[in-house]
C-alpha cells in the first residue's frame, strides 16, 4: 500500500514538472520548465493548495535515490577528456568554491530563521505569561 502511495506522490510531483515545462514551451520562456514547476509547487505548498502530506513520502523517496540521477552526468564527463585537463582543474576549483559558498549561505540563512523562530516563540511565551498574570 505504501508503494502505491509513493508512486502516486511521485506522479503528483511529475505533474507539476510537466505543467512547468508546458508553461515554458507555451510562453517561450528562458527559465527551465522544471524550475517553473518547482515554483508552482512551492506556491501551492505555501498557500496550502497542496498539503505537504500529499507529496511527503514521494519527495523523501526521490531524495533517497538522488545520487542515481548523477550517474549519467558523471559517465558523460568521461566522453570529454579535455574537461579533466587544466580546464578541468579550474572547473573543479570553481565547483568547490561555489559549493562552499552555497553551504555557508544556506547555513547562515538557516541559523537566522531558527533564531527568528526561537525569538518569536519566546515573545509568545512572554505574552502568554503576562496576560495570565493580569
Amino acid at each position: 500500500m505504501k508503494v502505491l502511495l509513493v508512486i502516486l506522490q511521485v506522479c503528483i510531483l511529475y505533474i507539476f514538472s510537466f505543467i512547468g515545462i508546458s508553461i515554458q514551451h507555451f510562453f517561450s520562456l528562458t527559465i527551465p520548465g522544471n524550475i517553473i514547476g518547482m515554483l508552482l509547487l512551492f506556491v501551492c505548498l505555501c498557500f496550502n493548495i497542496v498539503p505537504v502530506k500529499m507529496i511527503e513520502s514521494g519527495a523523501q523517496f526521490l531524495l533517497s535515490i538522488l545520487m542515481l540521477f548523477f550517474i549519467p552526468a558523471t559517465v558523460g564527463v568521461m566522453d570529454y577528456p579535455e574537461l579533466l585537463s587544466v580546464r578541468g582543474l579550474l572547473l573543479i576549483i570553481a565547483i568547490l568554491v561555489s559549493t562552499i559558498i552555497t553551504m555557508a549561505v544556506s547555513g547562515k540563512t538557516t541559523q537566522y530563521f531558527a533564531k527568528k523562530t526561537q525569538q518569536r516563540e519566546a515573545d509568545q511565551a512572554c505574552e502568554t505569561s503576562s496576560s495570565q498574570s493580569l
